[in-house]
């Protein structure tokens, strides 16, 4: 009986062609660098994620786990296979809320795409050229699926946007750098999309352990389709369309023209924010605006007699009264009311929330969500009127605070967060070093190199 031929979807043949061959294709300066800051700002959060209970859980497991020792994890001796290293990682990146965001897919590229590249060119010791190409891949594949789906239709059905845009974006960055060919670079979309998963109730994790997971799991899940293709693994060539594909199940009134429009022109990672705060990415415009209140006006927590944050009311939705501190926007302006500022420190702080300094400020908070102040492409904006005891009202607001898109975090910026992050970890000299080969990433030849610099 003669084989029937599989029928591959114009869209595919682009998708596939384009990842496969993405490597070799030069980026625009200003996407370079861009990246580097991306790449600086996940590393400081696995550094810092390696202490943090989440990271601690996910050292410990996969410590006994063992594994041929093919790639490290951060912040550790610790050597296992390149599939154990993606999952711990993972969860190291995100073990709070200090990795970077894709507002508009309302995704966290960075801790998926990152720890699967760095898994595959710490084993295959490639160049820090490729794997800076294969993460700006990832970022794309990451973001444009979750743009195809459409965040409120996940919203609304219970699915959880960022899992499933981190799987693609990492299964993506580790195809690329395991030269996968067009034919199995479809195969792995297709392995990649038999393991999508990932749930919103994540949403009532108070000890952000499980809320790590959904970032260790894709990113385990998406380098483990790539290497299932590299040794041979072949399967469904177009998982994209046909009879009950990926979005039949997940997302029938999909927009698919959205994974390739724009490749190799429009690059996501352009469009992502990182955080100024160690905070939700709600938060951040809140911040920002209290820390300018403060400096103009010169007043404390003592002098105010309320405060009313108006934000984007979708935001507002995952930032409310939680129960985690550092993604609680009223603990954290109590916070800042309370001491000037915020810190990595004091934005992890469990005991802060029950200090009764802390709480008298809170009671001060009042946060309201603003139809008016939401939009498709979920900016960073707030509007905060403070009223002071002396009967002076002062109001600033942002449209895009620092950090967004529209208002990047520039290399300075993120140094200094980068090393408020890593000090604690590596001591200063080290997360120095670290950085300043972080920041010549394009020019290492061998990134395993970089192994002797994140280990305690």
């Amino acid at each position: 009986m003669k084989a029937v031929k599989p029928v591959i979807s114009p869209l595919m043949k682009e998708l596939s062609a384009y990842m496969s061959s993405a490597l070799g294709k030069p980026l625009p300066a200003p996407v370079v660098e861009r990246a580097k800051v991306h790449i600086v700002d996940t590393f400081a959060a696995m550094i810092s994620g390696s202490r943090l209970p989440p990271g601690k859980k996910a050292i410990a497991y996969v410590k006994a786990l063992g594994g041929k020792p093919q790639a490290g994890i951060i912040g550790t001796r610790v050597l296992t296979s390149v599939t154990n290293a993606a999952l711990a990682n993972g969860m190291l990146s995100h073990a709070d809320e200090t990795d970077d965001t894709h507002p508009p897919s309302r995704t966290h590229p960075g801790s998926g795409v990152v720890p699967a590249a760095l898994a595959i060119a710490e084993r295959d010791r490639l160049t820090g050229a490729a794997f800076l190409r294969a993460v700006v891949l990832g970022y794309d594949i990451c973001a444009r699926i979750m743009l195809s789906i459409g965040e409120l239709h996940f919203r609304q059905t219970g699915h959880h946007p960022s899992t499933f845009g981190r799987l693609f974006g990492a299964a993506a960055a580790a195809g690329a750098l395991l030269k996968l060919d067009t034919r199995q670079t479809r195969f792995m979309l297709s392995y990649a999309s038999q393991q999508a998963a990932g749930l919103s109730t994540v949403y009532r994790d108070t000890e952000h352990i499980e809320k790590a997971f959904m970032a260790g799991m894709p990113t385990q899940s998406g380098v483990a389709a790539a290497v299932m293709v590299e040794h041979g693994f072949s399967g469904v060539e177009d998982v994209f369309s046909g009879d009950r594909n990926f979005f039949y199940t997940f997302a029938p009134e999909a927009v698919r023209e959205r994974l390739v429009h724009g490749l190799g022109r429009d690059y996501e990672i352009m469009r992502c924010g990182i955080k100024r705060w160690s905070a939700g990415g709600p938060i951040q415009a809140p911040l920002h605006v209290l820390q300018e209140l403060i400096r103009e006006h010169g007043f404390k927590g003592t002098d105010v007699q309320k405060l009313c944050v108006r934000m984007p009311h979708k935001d507002l939705m995952s930032v409310n009264n939680r129960d985690m501190p550092n993604i609680c926007v009223q603990h954290q302006l109590a916070v800042m009311l309370a001491d000037g500022t915020v810190t990595f420190k004091s934005a992890h702080d469990y005991a802060r929330m029950r200090d009764t300094k802390v709480l008298a400020m809170r009671k001060k908070v009042d946060a309201v969500g603003d139809p008016g102040l939401t939009s498709a492409e979920r900016g960073w904006r707030c509007i905060m009127d403070v009223t002071l005891k002396d009967g002076r009202r002062l109001t600033h607001q942002t449209m895009a605070a620092k950090g967004s898109s529209a208002n990047p975090i520039a290399r300075q910026d993120e140094q200094e967060k980068a090393l408020d992050l890593m000090g604690p970890v590596l001591g200063k000299p080290r997360a120095q070093k670290l950085l300043k080969s972080l920041w010549d990433f394009h020019r290492i030849k061998d990134v395993r190199t970089l192994r002797a610099l994140i280990q305690p």
